[in-house]
């Protein structure tokens, strides 16, 4: 399958965005570089929102719950909405309360930032770990006061910019001493971009966890399809008339194309601007920046 190029292109892209009813749009390296909006995005989004199209935002990245994307969005003077945002953070507490209608009685150990913590709350789960094992192990006599902890039901994984030796220690030892505890994460991307590269992201993190383990955890974020299919149950979307629009090929593109959606692969994130189309993963439609959509 060849993508069909849009760069440029205005009556295939009228083609396209007439196609198309929903646009679910990842955010990091498509809407916003770190802190700073990809150039004349927010004046595309606007005229998509006039013209009747729907919005929704889906991130992978969990360092933030729903109502602090939408502060970001408010800060970056973009139109969003709490019920238009869905991040892995929501995903993962949604799938744990629906799906494993987790006990009251237990708690989620969390390898992770404020984002996963609020959205717990905000679902009812008790929860451990995080910020309260900020403060590393000072030496190696120190790790005998890692013990296990049968309440703990779940271990859910997610980017954490202070994970550190105790909490995969304590991690491990809940997941190999609790017999039906679950390993969950927030998703296994293995770079992050920023405004001018990419960094290690939560893949490269859980890795060291699941590596020892040699166990795999239930992903939650993007691509995996139950995050799809919570998606188009919540908000009724027709697949058929609904697009993702992403900066990753393993992620996105393929998240869209899994979940049977249209896909759009913008070139100002992960995926370089020369070579995509030599990859096995192909978008439907791709175009050098969302900004030049219209």
């Amino acid at each position: 399958m060849t993508s069909l190029e849009l760069t440029g292109k205005a009556s295939e892209i009228a083609a396209f965005i007439d196609s198309v009813d929903t646009f679910l749009f990842d955010c990091d390296g498509v809407i916003w570089h770190g802190d700073y909006p990809i150039a004349n995005v927010i004046n595309v989004l606007e005229q998509l929102r006039g013209m009747g199209k729907r919005i929704l935002f889906v991130t992978n990245n969990s360092t933030k719950s729903r109502r602090q994307y939408l502060t970001k969005f408010t800060q970056l003077n973009i139109e969003a909405y709490v019920d238009e945002i869905f991040g892995s953070a929501y995903a993962a507490a949604f799938y744990i309360k629906n799906t494993l209608k987790f006990p009251a009685d237990k708690k989620v150990y969390v390898c992770g930032m404020s984002g996963i913590l609020e959205e717990l709350e905000s679902e009812g789960i008790n929860y451990c770990g995080s910020a309260e094992d900020n403060e590393n192990l000072k030496s190696m006599a120190e790790m005998s006061s890692v013990k296990n902890d049968p309440d703990v039901g779940a271990v859910l994984f997610g980017f954490d910019l202070d994970l550190n030796y105790k909490k995969l220690a304590k991690a491990f030892t809940y997941l190999t001493h609790n017999p039906d505890c679950h390993f969950l994460a927030t998703n296994q991307d293995l770079t992050f971009p920023t405004k001018d590269t990419v960094y290690p992201g939560t893949g490269a993190l859980l890795a060291s966890l699941s590596a020892p383990l040699g166990r795999k955890p239930i992903v939650l974020g993007k691509p995996e399809p139950t995050m799809m299919d919570v998606i188009v149950d919540k908000f009724h979307l027709n697949r058929e008339r609904t697009c993702m629009v992403g900066d990753r090929l393993d992620t996105d593109i393929l998240f869209g194309k899994t979940g049977g959606l249209k896909t759009l692969l913008v070139l100002t994130g992960v995926t370089p601007a020369v070579g995509w189309e030599k990859q096995e993963i192909q978008a439907d439609f791709v175009i050098d920046s969302l900004g030049n959509l219209l």
